[in-house]
């Protein structure tokens, strides 16, 4: 029988993000996966009341953090995973093509400090890795296309599948990205389907389609296959391909793309201080 984690989501809905907790019932063993920092745009403020909740909730059922998990660098929400590795000492993972995505945006953020060699982090995960939790441990499947660098993160019965896959009522994410590429999303998506059906699909937004009236978070392998709009049985790569380059080509950048992307290759690092002792994020014009 496969072994079952507990998992306690937290959804931040100025975000529209999912945080979880994922645990080991038997050692108290547990990882955060993708954390939110809060932010107001309109004056610039951050605040951790968030990620506060995640650490109350480690200290509620009395469990050790073990691991600080990212799928990938968020473009829609500041990442919280600095603050809990100061607060909690535990390290911080990505997937290793996290230095792609660094490469692009410290050019573009012209960030002297980023070293684009994924230094930042605690540790570079690839495809087949293992992170033990507990009796439990994770396995790292590199499931690319939204970014080059995204990792789903697989543990017992439940994957965690960030921005590759969201609910079969709303379909995939865009691939518009530096980097991104819907054919390779595709492929990613059928390596994540060809799981056990009763695997748990957790994903990493819910965005409220049309016609439901409730955030949920956890599907299945036997119900993205049935009943995903963008990719369920019977859609093809180039049908897949061709909806979905026309449908980014419709979309507008997330609101927290400039703000987001230049804290999450610093692993939810704040830029450093100026010389004056203000920390600052940069908005580059007509850049995107």
């Amino acid at each position: 029988m496969t072994a079952v984690p507990t998992v306690a989501a937290f959804f931040d809905p100025a975000t529209h993000t999912v945080s979880y907790v994922v645990s080991d019932p038997h050692t108290g063993q547990a990882a955060i996966i993708d954390p939110v920092l809060d932010f107001t745009a309109h004056n610039a403020r951050t605040a951790t009341r968030s990620a506060d909740l995640l650490l109350a909730h480690l200290a509620d059922k009395e469990l050790e953090l073990a691991w600080i998990l990212e799928t990938h660098a968020h473009a829609d929400h500041l990442s919280a995973a600095h603050y809990l590795r100061e607060r909690t000492g535990a390290p911080v993972v990505i997937g290793a093509q996290i230095v792609d995505v660094q490469s692009i945006f410290a050019k573009l953020f012209e960030t002297d400090d980023v070293v684009p060699d994924g230094n930042q982090f605690d540790r570079l995960v690839a495809e087949g890795d293992r992170l033990p939790l507990g009796e439990l441990e994770f396995r790292v499947l590199h499931t690319p296309g939204h970014t080059p660098a995204c990792v789903s993160y697989l543990i017992g019965d439940a994957a965690f599948v960030g921005d590759t896959l969201f609910m079969p009522d709303y379909g995939t994410a865009r691939c518009d990205f530096p980097g991104g590429s819907a054919a390779t999303l595709y492929g990613s998506i059928r390596k994540l389907l060809a799981l056990p059906p009763e695997t748990q699909i957790f994903v990493g937004h819910d965005y409220l389609p049309a016609g439901r009236s409730d955030f949920a978070w956890k599907s299945t392998v036997a119900e993205q296959h049935r009943a995903n709009v963008h990719v369920h049985d019977g859609v093809s790569e180039a049908d897949f391909v061709a909806m979905r380059q026309a449908r980014d080509a419709t979309l507008e950048a997330p609101q927290l793309i400039l703000p987001s992307l230049q804290v999450n290759i610093r692993a939810g690092q704040l830029p450093p201080p100026s010389n004056g002792g203000q920390r600052y994020l940069k908005l580059p014009l007509n850049a995107i």
